[in-house]
Order: C-alpha cells, then structure tokens, then sequence
C-alpha cells in the first residue's frame, strides 16, 4: 500500500513500450482546433538570447521569460538560451527574465536585436535569514502549501497554448523527436475532472534501424507532462498517507529577485523500501505557494522500479530504469499561480540475456505554456479531437514539410545536437 500512489504517478509518467515490431497503433493530430488562431507567418518577430550569471558566465537553465503584460512565455533550455516569437506590432514590448536565486530583469527588445544576445543576470545579494527564525518544522510548511492549494493556485478553467517535445536517444545519438502545439483545457485546481488536450499540430521523425531488433516508443505524450503538475495532481506524490514516508528539512532559504523562497529537502525515510522520491521544494515564502519541484526516484530497487515505467518487453531481455528525474514550475500573476513549464528525464537499460552488450536508451520530455487566456466559453473541445493519455505521438512524417507553421510558435529552443539529429534522421529517411 506504502507505494500504491507511486506507482499510480509513474503509471502516466512516460510509460516505456518495448516490443519485437512496431506497435499497431498510434494517434494523428486532430483536425486544427478553431481556438488557436493561425497566425501571418509575416506578423511576428523571433528573438533569441542567452541567459547567464553575471559573475562567472555560467548558463541559467530553465529561466523563465515572459513578454510584460501579457501571458505569452518560454524558459531556456538546459544550455540558457531561448527563442521567443513577438508580434510586429508590439515593438515596444519588454521581455521579464526570472530565475530562482538571481535578481530578476527586464529588458527592451532592442537589446535581443544583435546576433548571440545575451542577457547577464545577477545573483541575490540579500541577507537571507536563519531557518530557525522562519520554521522549525519542514513538515508542516509542506502541509501547509497542500491547504492553501485552493487558495493560491487558479480556480478557474484556463485554455492554455503549449509546445511539447519528446526526444529519445540510444547511447549518444538521437533516434527519435517528436514535438507538438497543443491546446490544453487546464481545469480549476479545486476541480476533480481531468485537464483535456487536443492537438493542433504534430511531426516526428524516428530512424527505427539505431533501434536494434526492438521498436522503442513513449506512451502519455502531453500527459506526461501535465500529471506532473504535483499542485494539480498532488494525489501522485504526496497524500498525507505518504508524506509520513519521507523526511523533510530545510535547505537554506534563496531569494527571487526581491522575494524570500523556502527551500526544502525531501527523502524517504529509513527503513522504507519501495521507491519513493526525493529532492527539492522551492516555496515562496510570502503566500506558501510551490514555486519549482525538482525531484527524482529511488530506483535502487531494480524490480520494482522497472514495474513502474515498463509495459511491454522482449522476452529474452531484463529492462530497468537507470535515470528518473522530474522538474515542475509554476509562474505566477496577480496572486494566482498556473503551471507553466516541465521537464521529465528518463534512462532505461536492456540486459539482453545470453548476450555481452547492455543497451541504454535516454528520454527528455519537456512542455512549455506559451500563452494562455480564462476560458470564459463553457464548451470544451469536441471528444473526438481529445487525445487520450495512452497517446503514442504518431510515427507519420507530419509536419516536418511545413517550417513556416513551426516558426509561428514559441518554442523551447533546441539544443543544437538536436538539431543535427533532426538533420540526420531526416535525411535517412529521404534515401529511403
């Protein structure tokens, strides 16, 4: 029973097929919704940036940056940069950048105009108080963050506009890149019903002959992401059933630019053997509202572990996870907090037996909410263009033939060896 939640959480977070052939199903993008306007490719700008730390020139992954006054935003990849589209006629629009434990920054968009832009921002410089004068009791604020969810985090339905990347890799290269726009209806955080997606477009390109005699494929897609909103779906992780399974103590504090963050760190207990989590919660101090999760599973327990992430397998192998990590963060506005970017890694390991060599494949899973609006309109997207969380993003070369769709979104910029590899399968494929 201690791990029943557990699994139920990793029973939707990027569940691994593993099978001999490919597998007889998979799901196209639904026809465009009528809500997500497609856009003049001629009516907007792109800008790219940089973000580091002024003092050492070190990259600021997972940055936040939002255009001032609007709810249009991206966060920087794990290499700090970003590339955010604008419309022509905001000229005079101001970009926010936003990163625990550095002072936050506005900038012109004239400043993001030149070639390899880049943005410096500063470290915290405020005095942080002792823990002791703040709480003595980890625990307790943690409860106190799950009470005051109603509070702190929407009540309302909002329709969100999101960009989602799956990639999958075997050793160092990449054999699979799935992305997707989707529309996400996210339901109120007082609400039992479950957030509906739709979506707008999707491409992939996957070059199966890296993938030996086994067809490797992610099930959840988009859904992935979103159960791991903890604040949405705290059920997954922490009941109050399971918070007596871990222990909680305080890191030292941090601040983002001018407000106070608690920083938490959480293990399971002693004595407990199934696979739990642990990590880091960022709390802002001021209303107890989850900032940032970053956490990963005790995978020490290779059965059970595998148990969680594993649906099907070749008969003649041993498959386990060797990597599971997980990053969630909330943005706020106006007192209220929304979810707005995710990130999920995953590395699974093949024992074939009989045979010498071990096959390791590696997963990043990312969606970022670009814009979002109250959805005041109580119809919902149509059942027939929801997609399911059994979703496999489809293996059809759709989309990769229209770039100038691509160039309308605000996207997580790509590392460049994703870019290369994109190249690559491309053009695998195109011999063929």
């Amino acid at each position: 029973m201690k791990t029943q939640n557990c699994i139920l959480f990793n029973k939707f977070i990027a569940n691994w097929l593993i099978v001999l052939a490919l597998l007889p199903f998979s799901v196209m993008a639904s026809t465009p919704s009528p809500t997500i306007q497609h856009i003049n490719q001629d009516s907007f700008n792109e800008y790219k940036a940089k973000v580091v730390d002024r003092k050492n020139g070190e990259t600021l992954s997972y940055a936040s940056i939002s255009v001032v006054g609007s709810n249009v935003s991206t966060v920087t990849n794990s290499e700090g940069e970003f590339s955010l589209k604008i419309g022509k006629d905001q000229p005079d629009a101001k970009i926010l950048i936003t990163h625990i434990g550095y002072k936050s920054k506005i900038v012109a968009l004239s400043m993001l105009t030149q070639d390899k832009a880049k943005v410096e921002l500063d470290p915290t410089s405020v005095e942080l108080p002792e823990i002791s004068v703040v709480s003595k009791n980890a625990e307790a604020l943690i409860r106190e963050v799950l009470d005051r969810k109603d509070k702190n985090y929407s009540s309302d339905l909002n329709r969100m506009t999101a960009f989602y990347r799956e990639t999958i890799k075997k050793g160092r290269s990449y054999v699979s890149l799935s992305e997707a726009v989707a529309e996400i209806y996210k339901q109120p955080y007082n609400s039992y019903k479950n957030d509906i997606v739709t979506l707008y477009k999707a491409r992939k390109k996957a070059d199966y002959n890296k993938l030996d005699t086994v067809a490797f494929k992610l099930q959840g897609g988009p859904f992935n992401s979103l159960y791991l909103d903890i604040m949405r779906y705290p059920d997954m992780i922490f009941t109050s059933e399971m918070l007596a399974n871990y222990e909680f103590k305080f890191d030292r504090s941090t601040y983002m630019d001018k407000r106070l963050i608690f920083v938490v760190d959480f293990k399971q207990r002693e004595g407990v053997v199934e696979p739990l989590y642990y990590g880091k919660l960022y709390i802002d101090a001021k209303n107890y509202a989850m900032k940032s999760a970053v956490f990963n599973l005790n995978l020490q327990n290779k059965d059970l572990s595998s148990k969680m992430f594993v649906l099907k397998k070749p008969y003649n192998a041993d498959v386990y996870p060797v990597e599971a990590s997980y990053r969630i963060d909330y943005t706020e506005k106006e007192g209220k907090w929304y979810y707005g970017y995710s990130r999920i890694q995953l590395g699974l390991r093949i024992n074939w037996k009989k045979k010498l060599f071990k096959t390791t494949y590696n997963s990043t899973i990312e969606m970022a909410i670009t814009d979002w609006e109250l959805d005041t309109d109580t119809k919902l997207a149509n059942p027939k263009d929801r997609i399911k969380p059994s979703i496999v993003i489809s293996d059809e070369a759709v989309g990769f033939s229209e770039p100038s769709f691509w160039g309308e979104y605000n996207v997580i910029e790509p590392e460049k060896s994703i870019e290369s590899a994109i190249k690559k399968i491309q053009k695998q494929l195109e011999k063929k």
